[in-house]
């Protein structure tokens, strides 16, 4: 298990190191309002992977071993058009897309939903190295069109939409061809879109609430200050959640281990240990952050990109809740209590809804900053509320002490060697 881990962090650092370096490069050519639009664009393709990934998504890696490849796949792709169209459709009567790319959105995100297929059947099989290549490798080749392109004929928005065919394209192109070497047994395709739903609908429903949490307030920054303000908030949040990247992969450790536990008291021990950790690295990388010098952010992103320092210091006590919320998440999903943490997304998200309305239109990127921090702190203090119940914990066991360095090193041992 050394490498698919080690594999799996690196990979995850090398994608969000690519993907702000693409939103340095759109901030520097095409400006922050457009920034702003293709963060919008973002999210409207990462909602309909939401509905996509009902079927499509995660739930596959689980269900590949006992289905197969070959139902999976035809059931993921039938999923993934009636998705695409129906997003067409929705989008097309409200008017939720602009006219330009009303046909793009969907389609782009119908490739990437097919690419999310391969790739949690790759998952399925164990590939993990193939996962992470191909994840890393969309990144590059998504950076590197959209380059070239920004170059060729006058730099404009679509050029990202026009990356984004290249990269997903490939992605889904270079996936499948991976799977069809091997392409495994065929069961009943109505117990296989059964098994789909079951798996799909419970954790989709988390995802929405979460995603909604974390960027509804784009939404409100687009509304009530524009889309070069939006650009800035955007920018700010990406550089933000990098805190979050360890704190991530450790929850995905912490997940596995705590899965194959019995005894509650060492579940207990081991998530408060991770989520110490956890915390600790969250804080470290947001202090960085917030002595990095504006004129260092400004050369990077543009004259236009100002107050970084300011939003990420009043989004440091969210940053903080979510890290620690990696480990509670993780160990109630472990545990069996799935439930709660989209209870606590809930929470978060009515918080959103209501500061995000109150301090967003006069207060601009500092009101969403303030926002946020308030709903990632209502969304863990249910979970820390739940995992108290559950685990029995009480507040000395969240203070550091001197077994925590030994559990991590056991739980990382434990699973390195498996």
């Amino acid at each position: 298990m050394t490498r698919p881990i080690i594999g799996t962090v690196a990979s995850r650092v090398a994608i969000a190191a690519f993907n702000l370096l693409l939103v340095a490069l759109a901030a520097q050519v095409l400006g922050l309002a457009d920034v702003g639009r293709i963060s919008l664009l973002v999210l409207g393709i990462s909602f309909i992977l939401l509905v996509n990934n009902v079927v499509g998504g995660g739930g596959l890696v689980y269900l590949e071993p006992r289905h197969g490849t070959v139902t999976l796949r035809w059931l993921g792709y039938g999923w993934a058009v009636i998705t695409a169209f129906a997003a067409y459709a929705v989008a097309r009567t409200m008017h939720l897309i602009p006219d330009d790319l009303l046909l793009h959105v969907p389609m782009v995100a119908l490739l990437q939903s097919i690419a999310s297929i391969h790739l949690a059947l790759l998952l399925g099989r164990e590939r993990f190295a193939a996962h992470n290549s191909l994840q890393v490798m969309r990144a590059v080749l998504l950076l590197c069109a959209f380059a070239v392109l920004l170059r060729m004929n006058g730099a404009r928005l679509m050029d990202y939409v026009h990356a984004c065919y290249l990269a997903d394209g490939c992605t889904a192109l270079l996936s499948g061809m991976l799977l069809s070497r091997r392409p495994g047994q065929r069961t009943d395709a109505a117990q296989a879109m059964i098994a789909a739903l079951r798996q799909g609908l419970p954790a989709q429903m988390a995802n929405a609430l979460q995603l909604l949490n974390y960027r509804f307030s784009y939404y409100l920054m687009d509304r009530f200050q524009g889309a070069a303000a939006l650009g800035i908030w955007s920018i700010a949040t990406q550089l933000a959640e990098s805190a979050w990247l360890v704190p991530k992969s450790l929850g995905t450790v912490l997940y596995a281990r705590v899965s194959n536990m019995d005894e509650a008291i060492r579940q207990r021990d081991i998530t408060l240990s991770v989520l110490k950790l956890s915390v600790g690295l969250a804080l470290l990388a947001a202090l960085v952050l917030v002595a990095v010098p504006e004129a260092l952010f400004q050369s990077v992103f543009g004259d236009g990109v100002t107050g970084i320092r300011w939003m990420v210091l009043f989004m440091s006590p969210g940053l903080l809740a979510m890290a620690a919320s990696q480990a509670l998440s993780h160990y109630l999903s472990g545990v069996g209590l799935v439930r709660h943490n989209t209870i606590g997304s809930g929470i978060g998200l009515a918080v959103t809804l209501i500061a995000g309305y109150a301090l967003i239109p006069q207060q601009g990127a500092q009101g969403a900053a303030i926002t946020a921090s308030c709903a990632y702190t209502a969304s863990v203090l249910y979970q820390v509320v739940v995992f108290n119940r559950v685990a029995q914990a009480r507040l000395r066991h969240f203070l550091p002490d001197r077994r925590d360095r030994e559990r991590i090193a056991q739980l990382l041992r434990r699973l390195l060697a498996a």
